[in-house]
C-alpha cells in the first residue's frame, strides 16, 4: 500500500515551472529517499504535500485522503521537519514540544510523557538551555522530536542534515535509520547528496528541474547506470 502518492503534480513561479507533471509512490512502511541537487523542486514538493503551497495542477493524496490547500486534514498523519526549522529562542526544548503538543490538541498526559521519550531518544533529556544558544545539529534533533510528538505515521523530512558537520551528520542519519522500527512509521527525506541517502533509504526517486528522472531501490539504480 502506498502512504503517498503523488499524481501528475506541476508547479510554476510565474514562467519558471519547478514542477513538471510529477507521479511520484511512496510505500507504506518503507524509508523514501528524494534526491535531487538545490533547486530541483524537493522542497517545492514537499510544501505542497503538507498543504503549505498549491499546485497548479495533480493531485496528492497521504494516507488515501486528498491534500487541499489551506487545510490540515491531511497533515495529522504527518510530522514534518522542514529545511531550516524555526523556534522560539527564548523557550527549551521541553517547554517547546509542550506547545506544540497544545497546538495540535493532544492531551496534556500524553504530551508530558511522549516529551520524556522523545528527548531522551534525540539526546536532549538533559538539556535546560534555551533553544536560541543551540547548536545546528541540536535544532535538527528537536525538529525530529516535534515531528514524532504526535506519533504520525509518515515523516517529511526536508534535507535535514544540510548544514551539520560529520558528527551532526552521523547522528542524524542513526536516528532516521531507528525510526520506522520504534515507531512503526514510513519517511520521505530529501537530501542533494546520494551518498548520504544510499545509506538510509529502502527507494529511491531522483529528481531533476522537476522531473523525475528515476524511482526504485538503490539495486536497480546501480543496475541502470551499469547498463548506460
Amino acid at each position: 500500500m502506498d502512504i503517498l502518492s503523488i499524481r501528475d503534480l506541476t508547479k510554476s513561479f510565474g514562467s519558471r515551472t519547478v514542477i513538471d507533471h510529477l507521479h511520484l509512490s511512496v510505500p507504506a512502511h518503507s524509508v523514501f529517499g528524494f534526491i535531487g541537487k538545490n533547486g530541483a523542486g524537493k522542497t517545492t514538493t514537499m510544501r505542497m504535500i503538507v498543504g503549505l503551497l498549491k499546485p497548479d495542477h495533480g493531485e496528492i493524496q497521504v494516507n488515501g485522503e486528498r491534500v487541499s490547500f489551506g487545510e490540515n486534514q491531511t497533515n495529522r498523519y504527518i510530522g514534518y521537519l522542514p529545511d531550516v526549522p524555526e523556534y522560539y529562542g527564548f523557550m527549551t526544548a521541553s517547554q517547546y514540544l509542550t506547545l506544540c503538543g497544545e497546538i495540535t490538541g493532544m492531551q496534556s498526559s500524553d504530551v508530558r510523557r511522549r516529551i520524556l521519550d522523545l528527548l531522551d531518544l534525540v539526546g536532549l533529556t538533559d538539556s535546560k538551555k534555551h533553544i536560541h544558544t543551540y547548536s545546528r545539529g541540536m535544532k535538527q534533533r528537536l525538529g525530529l522530536a516535534g515531528a514524532l510528538l504526535g506519533r504520525p505515521p509518515i515523516l517529511i523530512l526536508d534535507e535535514p542534515t544540510n548544514g551539520l558537520d560529520p558528527s551532526g551528520i552521523h547522528e542524524i542519519r542513526n536516528l532516521v535509520r531507528s525510526l520506522p522500527e520504534l515507531y512503526d512509521c514510513t519517511i520521505l527525506i530529501s537530501s542533494h547528496m546520494l551518498s548520504e541517502i544510499e545509506l538510509i533509504a529502502d527507494d529511491i526517486g531522483i529528481l531533476n528541474h522537476g522531473c523525475l528522472l528515476f524511482e526504485g531501490s538503490l539495486v536497480d539504480l546501480k543496475q541502470s547506470a551499469l547498463q548506460a
